[in-house]
């Protein structure tokens, strides 16, 4: 080991020693060399790959990877406690961060069938410094200082940077859940992320709102300063010129992300990283054993009862609590009762945090968080639903699902749940329709003039509708789509004609695909005839489709009926709709399921009806003229006659179970966002086919040597 370290201190040098099999002492002056390289010299991409392959079989005798974190907790702590804290500390954190993270993160992606091993504890034999490390596990005193810059540093033009590969190394750290199952088990091991819950909670309050604080104030990169010596010279602690540049991605990707022209130029990488990380933390569910019962012992044992799952349940988790109970800091910090509210809960400037979320909705991310805050934070909720320009949120929600097609189906489902909670409210029914909109240059069918955002929501849902039932043919898709609208009906106002139109001919629609299935199930049960197993299996398959098509007939049915019974004299243009389809709803008089609703409709039908016929009128009518008569006659009608119905109130309730959805959706948008390849052969999350460079790891093992970096 002696004579090791008294080789020039090179780059090759340096990492062959910390990827050998010799294992260097925590206490060496090794590790602020390696820590601290120049890396003048650029270790080319292969060889760098070479020396994390010999990191992986190292490792548990070295430690290497535990002394290395130890040592960039050290560096972080310098950098948090010094008062007055030079450049170039900051720049020796910036290097030990990367450097940290480019073999971790190989040693995360190669863990074999999703079995993560980093021997993270330091031997027995080891000298630690008590006074560092105290009781903690590495992972713990790491997690502790990452998180502790970044809640007690602000992002500044000396800071930016070192803030940014800290967020980088958070994502690399927490990815071993990407080798875990897509349900969470008791067996899972991701402990950089059960340190992270396991903070105490004045931290995580302070991380959550730094990292929404970065979301919201967008840091600038400061590009314009000379002394920022990381990007901009040759000086020794140049990041650009470290490990190679194909293993550089970590920063090198994000710094050309930075300065390109293209349409993207408006993200920026401090506030993406923070959601990215923020997302992850939330939504993270640690799966626990039940007390007395043993997963081994139930794996062993074939003839027992009980499934684990049965067995087990999930701890909480701390990051989402902050997130749920965060409040507006422009606001007195009083709650309802009048108690005030402890330094416990995040405080955030929630107009900021509207607008942010309004301007970035075209990315699922920002859907998603605004997902997390209106489903678990009922005071952002009601600050939401008391804004008067509540077409900050619509409008890019509803052009997205305009172009539902370059949409994937959770994004798809994220933006109607986010719709179907807001409708959920009255007071959000009754003001989209007081919004009027000039135009809506994004919509191409049809010139929409004057709108009220209300008519151009219902539009939008059916037009949502319409490609689920051409593309994706999903129910709860449908579902959501329909309880939205009938939780709006009641409270319609002025609805325009076009969306008029298009409501009845959604009615108009479904009822065809409705006959067509009737149709063929029964031609389908002649031909069978004569084959009774053949016949039970075809009324079982074709009556359960023509079943969905029936509650889908009959739920739009209600959403007319309400809009008819309770608000009919605001909305002439439905009446007339009506009346210019009135056919399409006569098959249905006598339909067991649909017939007493159907009669409400005939009853207004022969309400009108009646009146525009004792206008005697020489030639054709109009529609000018028709809506004339509708709209005089609209002030003597009385919904008197008309059957009530119960009032349809339609509300989300997540499942029982969200982890399954959430936690690989949050991975699949980092893993397209942050910056870097993952391997995919090592994912077991989600089905993975990202891209990933091609690695003959037999020429690997045959051609590196440890001596060759001598």
């Amino acid at each position: 080991m002696g004579s090791a370290l008294s080789t020039p201190d090179t780059a090759e040098h340096l990492v062959g020693s910390f990827v050998g099999d010799v294992s260097i002492p925590l206490s060496s002056d090794f590790w602020q060399k390696l820590l601290e390289l120049p890396f003048d010299a650029e270790l080319p991409s292969q060889r760098l790959h070479q020396a994390c392959q010999l990191l992986v079989q190292n490792n548990r005798n070295t430690r290497h990877l535990a002394k290395i974190l130890f040592h960039l907790a050290c560096y972080l702590q310098e950098s948090i406690s010094t008062s007055g804290v030079l450049q170039l500390v900051y720049e020796k954190a910036v290097n030990a961060v990367y450097l940290t993270s480019v073999f971790l993160k190989h040693l995360i992606e190669s863990a074999q069938d999703g079995d993560v091993e980093l021997y993270l504890s330091l031997h027995d034999s080891e000298s630690i410094p008590k006074n560092i490390l105290r009781d903690q596990t590495i992972e713990n005193l790491v997690m502790r200082n990452v998180l502790n810059f970044i809640a007690s540093v602000d992002v500044s033009p000396n800071t930016y940077f070192l803030h940014l590969e800290l967020l980088n190394f958070m994502i690399i750290a927490i990815s071993t859940q990407l080798l875990c199952g897509p349900s969470p088990g008791p067996n899972d091991v991701n402990p950089f992320l059960d340190a992270a819950m396991a903070q105490d909670s004045h931290l995580v309050t302070s991380v959550v709102c730094n990292l929404l604080l970065n979301y919201i104030t967008r840091p600038r990169v400061p590009f314009n300063r000379a002394s920022y010596s990381i990007f901009y010279d040759r000086s020794q602690n140049s990041v650009l010129k470290r490990v190679g540049s194909a293993a550089a991605n970590i920063v090198l990707l994000p710094f050309s992300y930075l300065i390109s022209s293209s349409s993207e130029g408006s993200r920026n990488p401090i506030a993406d990283s923070s959601l990215q990380v923020l997302l992850v933390l939330i939504h993270y569910h640690k799966c626990l054993v039940s007390e007395g019962y043993s997963v081994l012992k139930n794996q062993v044992s074939a003839s027992s009862d009980s499934s684990p799952k049965d067995n087990t349940y999930f701890s909480d988790n701390p990051y989402c609590r902050a997130l749920e109970r965060a409040i507006d800091c422009e606001l007195d910090c009083v709650d309802k009762e009048g108690n005030a509210h402890s330094d416990q809960h995040v405080k955030l400037p929630f107009a900021p945090l509207f607008d942010t979320l309004g301007m970035c909705l075209a990315d699922e991310t920002a859907v998603l968080l605004l997902y997390s805050f209106l489903q678990g934070n009922s005071t952002f909720l009601e600050y939401v639903l008391v804004r008067t320009d509540l077409d900050t949120l619509l409008m890019p929600i509803l052009e997205a699902l305009y172009d539902a097609r370059r949409m994937t189906a959770y994004q798809i489902y994220m933006l109607l749940i986010i719709l179907l909670i807001l409708s959920q409210d009255t007071s959000f029914n009754a003001g989209i329709h007081k919004l009027i909109l000039p135009t809506v240059p994004w919509y191409k069918e049809r010139l929409l003039y004057q709108s009220s955002l209300g008519s151009l929501m219902v539009i939008i849902l059916i037009r949502t509708i319409q490609y689920n039932l051409s593309k994706l043919r999903d129910v709860y898709l449908h579902t959501t789509c329909l309880a939205t609208l009938a939780n709006m009906a009641p409270h319609v106002h002025r609805l325009s004609a076009y969306a008029s139109q298009r409501l009845v001919s959604l009615f108009d629609m479904l009822s065809r695909k409705y006959n067509k299935l009737a149709d063929l199930r029964d031609g389908k049960l002649n031909i069978a005839e004569n084959n009774s197993i053949e016949r039970s299996s075809l009324v079982e398959d074709m009556s359960a489709e023509l079943q969905i098509y029936t509650d889908f007939l009959r739920l739009v049915l209600e959403i007319i009926n309400a809009i008819l019974t309770y608000v009919l004299p605001q909305n002439p243009e439905v009446v007339y709709a009506i009346m210019h389809k009135q056919e399409v709803f006569q098959p249905f008089k006598n339909h067991p399921r649909f017939d007493e609703l159907v009669e409400n409709i005939y009853t207004v039908l022969d309400f009108f009806n009646s009146r525009m016929d004792a206008q005697r009128m020489n030639g054709d009518w109009s529609v000018n003229l028709v809506l004339q008569v509708i709209i005089m006659n609209c002030r003597s009608w009385h919904a008197d006659g008309m059957k009530m119905f119960t009032q349809l109130h339609f509300t989300y309730e997540q499942e029982s179970h969200p982890e399954e959805f959430f936690i690989p959706y949050v991975w699949q948008l980092v893993l397209s966002r942050c910056g870097f390849e993952f391997n995919a052969g090592a994912i077991h999350l989600f089905p993975a086919d990202l891209p990933t460079k091609k690695l003959d790891n037999g020429v690997v093992r045959n051609t590196f040597q440890n001596d060759d970096f001598d």
